[in-house]
């Protein structure tokens, strides 16, 4: 059931590892970066939810989400193939929003695939053995350049502009092992009929007493007058920026905020033409109505993933200009570097593999809530290590703590969430859910490159403190959390 999820993370780590350092070979500089990163938070934003909902009403002879599972393996494939042989920079980013909107399409219902499939008192067991899967596959994704020039001798520098041939070998392989491990499950697995789920929704309804939030239905004019409130600030900051001259990277931000009001003003006109049966009404309003428990997970995913978002974006430059002592895509320490890098993030997701079998046992010697901010904090003090230690090779300890994070923000959350839904409204739930991953996402494309060149002096290795900062402040949020203990 979670094998799929090995090759996606292949996707996952071969992006996160090595596309800053092809978007710098291409010409891109350090403060521009983020915003060409900005295709992951946006394609999610709009892919996930959708995709969620329509899988929710999805069923042929092919499954509820595996139809999904397939289409999205197929195109995450091809993207990945075309990304490291890029000629120049746009194309490069074209391939991103691709690969990008191509893996939320197939993870999106992998995750409600989980609470499709297991009871409760199962869920954070199922969820750890995602994050396992997780781990290994980016542990040898990560590893996959470094492999190449050191164990197969493939030349891992390029001239001025050119991807190294270990980068491109390493997609290569990385898109066939995706490809296959999505087929593995799509082939392997059997869900359940609408009836099948029906039947255990009542059941699992009554037996766990879930929660039927009962806020009552936002109205038209709620809508209406919220919508109009967001687009005109969304335009009066949009001038501001415009009639000062502020980093264009800020346009995002009020971009967002308009677009956000024109969603609702258009929710209030269908609700008031009694238009609320189609998709795009329906997943405003489940936007409107969420379970509290899921409300409040919102917060702790916002700090969790904007200081993930730091790590993801500015490690590569960090670790090459602070421990290597070189900015210099063409370089002999540069890419010596970045091939570090590599291997740390192989690293973190090696620990997390690990972190995934003992995750559930402290859950049950405690509860979900304090092991999820425990862990926040020893990711925490990782990422700030990174600006104390000077030794690249010690980093290596920086990543264990960074590794225990990264398995619990994978797991816990969901498993937290996944019993607080409705089984009818898993998917869109879950895609909703990622709003609140996308959207720290979109701040940290918006504002990092902003303040690594304003208040860090172009220093990258101070966006990695901060971003353990934003760990401490998830720890905080998480005990605020509402969760239900597990059933024996």
């Amino acid at each position: 059931m979670c094998f799929g999820f090995l090759g996606i993370q292949f996707g996952f780590a071969l992006q996160n590892s090595n596309v800053s350092r092809i978007f710098q070979t291409l010409g891109a500089a350090i403060d521009d970066i983020p915003i060409l990163w900005i295709a992951a938070p946006i394609s999610g934003l709009i892919v996930q939810p959708i995709i969620g909902y329509m899988s929710d009403k999805t069923w042929n002879r092919f499954g509820r989400r595996r139809p999904y599972f397939l289409f999205g393996a197929i195109c995450t494939t091809i993207a990945i193939f075309i990304m490291p042989n890029s000629p120049v920079l746009w194309v490069a980013a074209g391939m991103l929003w691709m690969m990008d909107a191509s893996i939320n399409i197939a993870m999106e219902p992998m995750r409600a695939f989980v609470g499709d499939m297991l009871p409760q008192e199962q869920r954070t067991r199922g969820f750890a053995m995602q994050s396992f899967f997780i781990g290994v596959g980016a542990v040898v994704a990560s590893s996959l350049p470094w492999m190449m020039s050191n164990w197969f001798d493939v030349s891992n520098t390029a001239p001025a502009g050119q991807v190294p041939d270990s980068v491109i070998y390493s997609f290569y392989f990385g898109g066939t092992a995706l490809l296959l491990a999505m087929l593995w499950t799509i082939f392997s697995t059997k869900e359940y009929s609408p009836e099948q789920i029906q039947a255990f929704t009542s059941y699992r309804q009554a037996k766990l007493r879930v929660e039927e939030e009962t806020t009552g239905t936002r109205s038209s004019k709620q809508y209406h007058s919220a919508g109009v409130c967001f687009a005109v600030l969304g335009v009066i900051a949009t001038f501001i920026i415009f009639k000062f001259a502020f980093d264009q990277k800020l346009y995002i931000l009020t971009g967002f905020a308009i677009v956000f009001g024109l969603c609702q003003v258009a929710a209030a006109i269908m609700q008031d033409k009694g238009a609320v049966k189609n998709g795009f009404y329906q997943i405003t309003h489940d936007v409107f109505h969420m379970p509290t428990t899921m409300k409040q997970l919102a917060v702790v995913q916002f700090f969790s993933w904007f200081a993930l978002f730091s790590m993801w974006i500015y490690t590569t430059s960090a670790v090459t200009e602070y421990h290597f002592g070189s900015s210099d895509p063409s370089s002999q320490a540069f890419n010596e570097g970045a091939d570090w890098v590599g291997v740390l993030f192989a690293s973190y997701n090696g620990f997390a593999a690990l972190a995934a079998f003992i995750i559930p046992i402290f859950t049950r010697l405690t509860n979900r809530k304090i092991t999820h901010a425990a862990n926040m904090v020893i990711g925490g003090c990782g990422l700030i290590s990174f600006i104390f230690i000077r030794d690249p090779q010690w980093l290596i300890a920086s990543m264990v703590a960074i590794g225990i994070a990264w398995a619990s923000i994978l797991s816990i959350p969901y498993a937290i969430l996944s019993c607080s839904l409705p089984f009818n409204k898993m998917g869109v739930y879950m895609g909703i859910f990622n709003f609140f991953i996308v959207i720290p996402q979109i701040l940290a494309a918006s504002i990092l490159g902003l303040m690594v060149r304003e208040l860090f002096e172009g220093k990258p290795i101070y966006a990695l403190v901060s971003g353990g900062i934003f760990m401490f402040c998830a720890a905080a949020a998480t005990l605020f959390v509402r969760d239900e203990p597990e059933a024996e």
